[in-house]
């Protein structure tokens, strides 16, 4: 089942589920934007629904648009295998992601972030791995159960690192939970 789709900006805007590679694992995510697809990825990693999911952003500028960020921390973490943690300007903005006063963003180096540039939608990202399952590195690696629930599966080019995206808070690292 492994595709990819003829126009994929036009899928992303429409709120289709992709299982695709970041740059360290594979992800699985939807058009941030699309409140129904968003529950959707919840129940497929039966994760808790209160529990905050992560963003590509579409670029730098959708950033500061939108969070508190300096020039200076993102372009010293962006692009790049992290995930900057973020005071929100508007405490309830995409609150269907995370609800809290913070939102984590990345900006992966690879191809399938370009084509959410283009889209110049925030895109969910997560490990597709169940919650608490370890993370996969190859379409084989991903349960049946998983990849019978999505619309498109995007297969790397690239070796993938393995190790999830540093999680930097306040200009520091911090420890994933």
């Amino acid at each position: 089942m492994t595709s990819t789709p003829k126009n994929m900006v036009k899928e992303i805007l429409s709120g289709k589920i992709f299982i695709y590679p970041t740059d360290t694992i594979y992800g699985i995510g939807c058009n941030a934007e699309n409140r129904e697809a968003v529950e959707r990825i919840k129940q497929i990693k039966q994760r808790d629904k209160d529990k905050p999911l992560s963003i590509i952003a579409p670029s730098k500028d959708w950033v500061k648009e939108h969070l508190q960020a300096t020039d200076e921390e993102l372009n010293k973490y962006l692009p790049g295998h992290y995930t900057l943690i973020l005071k929100k300007k508007n405490s309830s903005f995409l609150n269907h992601v995370a609800s809290g006063e913070t939102l984590g963003i990345r900006i992966p180096a690879n191809e399938f972030t370009k084509q959410i540039q283009k889209s110049g939608v925030p895109f969910i990202t997560t490990s597709v791995n169940l919650s608490g399952e370890p993370f996969a590195l190859k379409l084989e690696d991903i349960a049946q159960e998983i990849k019978s629930k999505v619309d498109y599966v995007i297969e790397s080019k690239e070796k993938l690192s393995g190790k999830p995206s540093v999680l930097i808070m306040n200009g520091k690292e911090v420890e994933r939970k």
